[in-house]
């Protein structure tokens, strides 16, 4: 019996129908690799686990890593097999093994810092706080800190370094303090004597002291400074300063000769005009903690402005009344003037280092006719 043309017809549309199934799914294929860009490359990439710090992945394969100080300037072509490998260039470096197209560029040191090793192509450079700064090591170090310096009634129990700050510690008391016992009658007794004594011979001296003045009258090469005091056109403060300050003159016997030396001192010219005096101020911590009072009642102080920063530490304490003298004088505060009263005071070295510090700085240079 033969097969009716129905059944042949099916057959036919069912070879057709597999056919056209077959070429819609390949199609699809190819679109999906096409929009992927490869997908399946880039997921066996992803899934290529290389051992860790001896060799880098790339194109499928694990390359061995360039040691340190080179970069990686070609990939290898076959695995476990090690690229081109190429020297760091000036001022870049590698530390490890690596597998990087490009070195790593060396740090610069800040202006607050100071570099303690150099970079090398293996090194990075190395930097810390200038001497008298620091920066703790728990902290991020944007900018180094000045140390701190203790108050008058604590001590340091621990310098400042470039990562800590100083410590400081209240001074313990003195153990009549501790104690709680008052003065016996003895010491009182002694005391007493000791202050007597000691204004007796005030009273002596005082009393002496302008037979000694008239002495001066035989050297003419002698200057002394006379304090004309109209007390009732001076304060009661002005005439105390008055009084200090010949007091001291007294006590300087090689500085009471005001010779021209002293005028003969090199003029400086400022460069940033009252800028230049201020920064300047902070040149003069190194001025001698014993002529302190007497170099600012010299240059026109009061007692009163003086005492009143006795409680700051003695640099702090300079840089203070220097403001105060500047907010006094006004337009006519000079640096040569300050130059003078060192000079006068014999702190000539101090003047030196102070002068040299200027100009080293920019703020100050010698007066054209002067150099």
């Amino acid at each position: 019996m033969s097969t009716p043309p129905l059944s042949m017809s099916y057959i036919h549309l069912m070879v057709v129908l597999i056919w056209a199934l077959n070429t819609m799914a390949a199609a699809q294929s190819g679109l999906e690799m096409t929009q992927t860009g490869g997908s399946v490359r880039n997921r066996k990439q992803r899934d290529i686990s290389c051992r860790e710090n001896l060799e880098y992945p790339h194109d499928n394969i694990c390359c061995l890593n360039c040691p340190a100080g080179k970069y990686v300037k070609a990939y290898c072509t076959g695995a476990l097999e090690k690229g081109t490998c190429e020297d760091c260039d000036l001022d870049t470096y590698t530390e490890h093994d690596n597998g990087l197209r490009q070195c790593l560029k060396c740090t610069k040191c800040r202006s607050d810092q100071v570099t303690t090793k150099t970079c090398t192509i293996t090194q990075n450079t190395e930097c810390q706080c200038k001497p008298g700064y620091f920066c703790a090591p728990d902290q991020a170090c944007e900018v180094c800190k000045k140390c701190s310096r203790c108050k008058d009634n604590e001590v340091s129990v621990k310098n400042c370094t470039t990562t800590f700050n100083t410590v400081c510690e209240t001074r313990l008391p003195t153990s009549s303090t501790i104690s709680g016992k008052t003065p016996g009658p003895v010491f009182l007794i002694v005391v007493a004597v000791l202050g007597i004594t000691a204004a007796l011979a005030g009273v002596y001296w005082m009393r002496r002291k302008p037979f000694k003045r008239t002495d001066t009258q035989n050297n003419p090469s002698a200057t002394l400074k006379v304090v004309v005091d109209d007390q009732n056109n001076r304060s009661i403060e002005e005439r105390q300063n008055n009084q200090n300050a010949v007091l001291d003159d007294t006590q300087l016997y090689p500085l009471l000769e005001q010779t021209q030396a002293e005028n003969d001192l090199i003029k400086l010219v400022p460069l940033n005009g009252d800028e230049s005096l201020k920064k300047s101020f902070e040149l003069f911590e190194e001025l001698d903690v014993h002529y302190h009072n007497r170099f600012f009642r010299h240059i026109g102080l009061s007692d009163n402005a003086i005492k009143s920063t006795v409680h700051l530490h003695p640099e702090d304490r300079v840089y203070e009344l220097l403001k105060v003298w500047l907010e006094k004088v006004g337009m006519e505060a000079d640096m040569n003037d300050l130059i003078k009263a060192l000079h006068y005071f014999g702190q000539r070295l101090s003047a030196e280092n102070i002068i040299s510090k200027a100009i080293e700085n920019g703020y100050y240079e010698y007066a054209e006719n002067e150099k």
